[in-house]
């Protein structure tokens, strides 16, 4: 199922949105210019690394700094065109009313956060691993997670391929989102029974997504407080 547009009008401009797609191509730019070995050093230098992390904790080979900062970085990378399209389009369709809800400034950093966490997430379900981690889709999961509390009940206008057949139909969020958190998490429990060691990071979607929801509940809840009464 490939999203088109969610039905769900915005008050503002997502400024915060744009900007971190604008960031992403603009890396991503950087990467193909590169010659073969140079990206690869570059793909070594700021992905997620499991095993780095591990070293580095052990205190061999890598400061905490060079194993960790990659947390932030590794949300900026992407392995191809079909990745980086996939992504911002996520993003471009569902970062508008989460920022709109939120505020640019909580946006950004709930977004950066939920890209950290989704990190973390990766690294222990791939503890030691020596395969790099990149990409923007665990904190592209985080504001799924955060659309699926704000706009539940909102369409989302939905190209469905089947077989030959392509047709479009409108999805209640919390259905289109509800299944692909479903098969993250089915994908992430199957790569531990296989044994999987390498392809997508499932598990930084799953915690991306769950970290997303919980921070966003939060979010709701304080926003449902009622006025304080007063004596007179």
């Amino acid at each position: 199922m490939i999203p088109l547009k969610d039905t769900t009008s915005r008050k503002t401009f997502p400024y915060v949105t744009l900007l971190l797609i604008l960031v992403n191509g603009a890396v991503f730019i950087h990467e193909i210019s590169l010659s073969h070995a140079a990206s690869e050093a570059f793909i070594r230098t700021y992905a997620l690394s499991p095993a780095k992390i591990a070293l580095a904790l052990q205190g061999h080979r890598y400061t905490l700094g060079q194993a960790f900062f990659p947390l932030i970085t590794c949300m900026f990378l992407h392995a191809g065109w079909l990745h980086i399209i996939g992504n911002m389009w996520f993003l471009w369709i569902f970062g508008g009313n989460v920022e709109d809800r939120m505020g640019p400034a909580p946006y950004l950093l709930f977004y950066l956060l939920c890209g950290i966490g989704s990190g973390v997430a990766q690294v222990f379900f791939s503890w030691g691993s020596h395969i790099p981690s990149l990409g923007a889709s665990g904190a592209i999961a985080g504001v799924l997670g955060a659309y699926i509390v704000f706009f539940p009940r909102s369409q989302i206008l939905t190209l469905i391929p089947l077989l030959i057949i392509w047709f479009t139909a409108r999805i209640p969020a919390w259905i289109f989102i509800g299944l692909w958190f479903l098969i993250q998490f089915a994908s992430g429990v199957s790569s531990i029974a296989q044994a999987a060691t390498g392809g997508v990071a499932w598990w930084a979607h799953v915690g991306g997504f769950l970290l997303g929801l919980f921070i966003a509940a939060i979010v709701r809840g304080l926003g449902k407080k009622p006025p304080p009464s007063y004596a007179y």
